[in-house]
């Protein structure tokens, strides 16, 4: 499967009444975005909101971020099963809005949604800083059930990032990169003498808004399967969890998987990079021995000689990733696991709720319970009222000096364990 990546390099976003890209200034009509997002019932409002790098703003409590792309020369569209029909994507040509993200804002369940700061040490935990901002400040009718309002600020999110990347779809790229995975016995042979990588990419699944949709279905339900890579790139997989925020993995993360992207730079090098198994993270024992069997069972058929598991969330998925490397490793396939740490404040508690004595390589995204102070900032985003109890805050986090004391875990995409901050899976 062949995938062209046209990059339109986007260094404004400006609101008028126009909607076009010129000279890497994108102009949004609000109202129109406004008019798509309360189409659905759901919502009562949606305010629209531009951060940009290095502004004096907190953005909070963030939901998702989303990537503006739309398909080029394709009979589907991206986000398939969710926003347009069920396409195996991954292939043609897809345009993408670099630099800018449409971020969803508002209180879903309050202690599981996170903090962007556009400037200051908080800026420097999240790649959400570093990109222009869209934000989509929303709120639900009255009484509407949390999971409701949940499904409706996702499909808000898809459909503006969808309805922005179409601007895109005649400019011409800034640049057009390929990636390319073949049929397994043609990629196998293609580099014979390259040691055969895989990538086992852990999704959360827990359930009660702790869930994501792999081409709209429920992964919880799935068994583990085998994707090409390039359709993870084109939105086959999204965000719709409320996990603590610095353990979520945003669609914008799905999007721009920076492992899928390392192993791509190293394909044909160091590494055959053969493809990509996508597991699910379930609460029950025999659903996680499920998967774990078939997660090992996938990487011996393949016959590879190395993994990287990468993890979302913590706690209970803990079990999960080492369920997944020790079977793998008892298949004599060499694993690294990508994971963050809860070691506490001092740093001197167990980093993980399992272990095993195979678990012997390890990439850390750091201690997500280290806490930090965030400073005031002139304006804010969204609203500040739950900040004591946002996972990570405590009693008294939100100071009366307008700063802000919590675990870094409340910071959306800190520590992550896809590797867009502290580390990275390059020379792995």
């Amino acid at each position: 499967m062949k995938l062209e990546v046209g990059n339109i390099q986007i260094r404004e976003v400006v609101l008028g009444t126009e909607e076009k890209i010129v000279d890497g200034v994108l102009t949004i009509n609000p109202e129109k975005i406004r008019e798509l997002v309360l189409s659905d019932d759901r919502l009562n409002d949606c305010q629209i909101e531009l951060a940009k790098p290095g502004d004096s703003i907190r953005i909070t409590p963030v939901k998702d971020v989303i990537e503006p792309r739309t398909k080029v020369d394709f009979a589907g569209g991206v986000f398939p099963g969710v926003i347009n029909k069920v396409n195996i994507v991954g292939s043609g040509r897809t345009h993408v809005l670099k630099g800018c993200g449409v971020m969803t804002v508002g209180k879903i369940i309050g202690f599981q949604e996170g903090i962007v700061d556009m400037q200051g040490p908080g800026a420097e935990l999240t790649p959400f800083s570093k990109i222009i901002e869209i934000c989509l400040v929303l709120s639900p009718k009255e009484d509407l059930p949390t999971h409701q309002y949940e499904e409706a600020a996702r499909y808000a999110g898809l459909k503006v990032g969808e309805y922005i990347g179409h601007f895109g779809e005649a400019v011409e790229p800034d640049e057009i990169l390929t990636y390319e995975t073949l049929p397994l016995l043609e990629q196998i042979q293609q580099y014979p003498d390259l040691p055969k990588v895989g990538y086992v990419y852990m999704l959360q699944t827990q359930g009660l808004l702790h869930d994501t949709y792999v081409y709209g279905a429920d992964a919880k339900h799935i068994v583990p399967t085998i994707m090409y890579p390039t359709e993870i790139m084109d939105g086959a997989i999204i965000s719709g969890n409320c996990v603590s925020a610095c353990d979520k993995n945003t669609t914008y993360h799905h999007l721009n998987n920076p492992v899928i992207h390392d192993l791509y730079d190293k394909h044909g090098k160091e590494i055959n990079f053969v493809g990509v198994i996508i597991t699910n993270e379930t609460v029950y024992l025999q659903d996680k021995v499920r998967s774990s069997d078939f997660v090992a069972k996938l990487t011996e058929y393949l016959g590879l000689d190395g993994v990287i598991i990468s993890q979302e969330g913590f706690g209970n998925p803990d079990t999960d990733l080492i369920m997944n490397c020790k079977k793998v490793e008892e298949k004599n396939i060499k694993t690294v696991i990508v994971t963050d740490e809860y070691a506490g404040r001092d740093g001197a508690s167990q980093s993980l709720a399992d272990a095993d004595k195979l678990a012997t390589a390890v990439v850390t995204g750091g201690n997500a319970n280290e806490t930090i102070i965030l400073p005031k900032m002139e304006k804010v985003i969204g609203q500040l009222d739950y900040t004591d109890v946002i996972a990570g805050g405590f009693d008294g986090s939100l100071r009366e000096d307008g700063t802000i004391e919590v675990e870094i875990q409340a910071i959306t995409g800190a520590t992550n364990e896809l590797g867009f901050n502290k580390m990275s899976a390059k020379g792995v």
